[in-house]
């Protein structure tokens, strides 16, 4: 079987989450406009750095979004996030920090690992470059605010950075954030992983995949507030058994009624 952060991370946060997603075959409907203009953006990026026309590309790719009934927050809209899109790409290149040799080799790169005598664990890493002159992991991130920068060292202990220097071994790694604002900003964000924290993920994905493969798929522990995940949740609707909220945020996957059988391995 073949696993990646995101399943990783969707088994941690909640088992029956992970089941809803990757065995019940529910996926979330691709209705939030921020997530889907950071995709357009990350193309926007991949185009300038082939040197080729950022902003033609984030227009194309962003309009193929235009006429989908999204979600905007705040005072977000089409238009807005357009605009904030191409000042962001110009401040980039006037900050002209990062660079990426080869860019159809070093964008986008798959990474595959072993993990035991079955399973693969695979990455896909936005780029591999140079931030400031120094070799690194590089991780494209679109924000409506500013990430946290304090305490000292915070950056280090994010799990998917963890993940992505441990599956390629690249200890410098670094998030360049795109603040989409009424003053865009770009926070370019470095760190090093060390080899500990390294080998503690490799036994965390060890110990998960343990888990998965003995169908333990147990509900979240409980509720707290005011810091409640299963209230963003898309998967709450399958939870709670209210269709309506099922019908608005998530779809089922052709075929997933194949998969009804794994219901019998929690009893």
């Amino acid at each position: 079987m073949t696993y990646s952060y995101t399943q990783i991370s969707h088994y941690l946060t909640c088992p029956r989450r992970y089941r809803h997603r990757y065995l019940d075959g529910w996926k979330e409907k691709d209705t939030r406009a921020a997530m889907l203009f950071g995709r357009a953006f990350e193309r926007a990026l991949g185009a300038l750095f082939r040197q080729e026309d950022p902003g033609a590309v984030l227009f194309a790719e962003w309009s193929a979004c235009q006429s989908q009934d999204l979600h905007y927050s705040n005072r977000d809209s089409w238009d807005r996030m357009l605009r904030q899109g191409i000042m962001l790409l110009t401040r980039f290149c006037q900050d002209d920090r990062v660079r990426v040799l080869q860019p159809r080799r070093n964008l986008q790169i798959k990474f595959t690992r072993p993990v035991g005598e079955k399973n693969d664990f695979v990455a896909y890493i936005d780029a591999i470059g140079r931030l400031d002159g120094t070799r690194c992991l590089l991780e494209w991130k679109t924000s409506s605010g500013r990430y946290p920068e304090e305490p000292d060292g915070l950056l280090s202990l994010d799990p998917q950075l963890v993940c992505y220097s441990w599956i390629t071994g690249i200890a410098e790694v670094a998030q360049v954030v795109f603040v989409r604002k009424s003053l865009v900003e770009v926070q370019y964000l470095r760190t090093t992983i060390t080899d500990e924290q390294r080998q503690e993920f490799g036994r965390l994905v060890d110990d998960t995949m343990r888990r998965i493969e003995s169908a333990d798929f147990p509900p979240h522990s409980g509720i707290r507030f005011p810091q409640n995940p299963c209230s963003t949740c898309p998967y709450v609707g399958l939870c709670l058994g209210k269709q309506e909220m099922i019908d608005a945020a998530v779809v089922r996957r052709p075929g997933a009624d194949s998969l009804d059988w794994l219901d019998e391995l929690n009893y």
